[in-house]
């Protein structure tokens, strides 16, 4: 469990992990969570913890008022499908369904029912962009997952695993294509170096923008809780 430390006027709350493999304190505010997180050196004692959020209590007072608002995922909410935003009205029976401007979800347990909408059409879009881009560069995908990760929106093992953010499905379409591209290219260069990107450019020769558009608007899609 994390120990936590309180920070007063206006009251922050930081989750403190201890790290054998940190050597110095690293603190993060991840969009939808409402606790910063500071990893500190395993012998680092707490005093030097609170003393180094003082410290940077400014700038992270300052993150956290920037950090996209949470919003829950309910009938009448309004969120993106492929980049455009949509409202959720109930349905009288059927799985979930896009409506023009409408996304037509059962009346109950509408966050379940939502994301499991959503992982489908990240999976029906992922899959065949990523295979499409392996058998270009000739390198078979062992599997693909789903997962609703905070830090990255997709990852690539030495054995051939993909792993891609279901919250792509909320981004514009060419944006999903550009990150399954981006994991296949790793499945021969296993970095981030100059014969990796010279891979993504030759898939992906638009990739700058697609890129853009993450590093931009990408935390604003892990506002919405399910």
């Amino acid at each position: 469990m994390p120990e936590v430390i309180r920070l007063d006027d206006p009251a922050v709350t930081v989750l403190l992990r201890r790290s054998a493999r940190a050597r110095r304190f690293t603190l993060t505010v991840r969009p939808g969570e409402d606790a910063a997180r500071l990893t500190a050196p395993a012998a680092a004692p707490a005093r030097e913890a609170r003393l180094f959020l003082e410290r940077q209590a400014e700038w992270l007072r300052g993150a956290m008022a920037r950090a996209p608002s949470i919003e829950p995922v309910a009938v009448g909410s309004t969120l993106p499908v492929e980049g455009r935003p949509v409202t959720i009205r109930p349905a009288a029976r059927g799985p979930c369904r896009i409506d023009g401007d409408a996304l037509l979800a059962p009346p109950t347990r509408v966050g379940p029912a939502v994301a499991a909408f959503l992982k489908t059409r990240a999976r029906d879009a992922l899959a065949p962009a990523a295979h499409a881009a392996a058998a270009t560069l000739g390198a078979p995908i062992r599997s693909i997952t789903l997962r609703d990760t905070r830090s990255r929106w997709g990852s690539c093992t030495a054995r051939g695993d993909l792993s891609f953010s279901w919250r792509l499905a909320m981004a514009p379409p060419e944006v999903l294509r550009y990150v399954a591209v981006h994991e296949a290219a790793h499945l021969l260069e296993m970095n981030h170096g100059p014969a990796f990107w010279a891979l993504v450019s030759r898939l992906r020769p638009g990739f700058a923008a697609e890129r853009a558009w993450l590093r931009r608007e990408g935390a604003a899609l892990h506002r919405y809780r399910f």
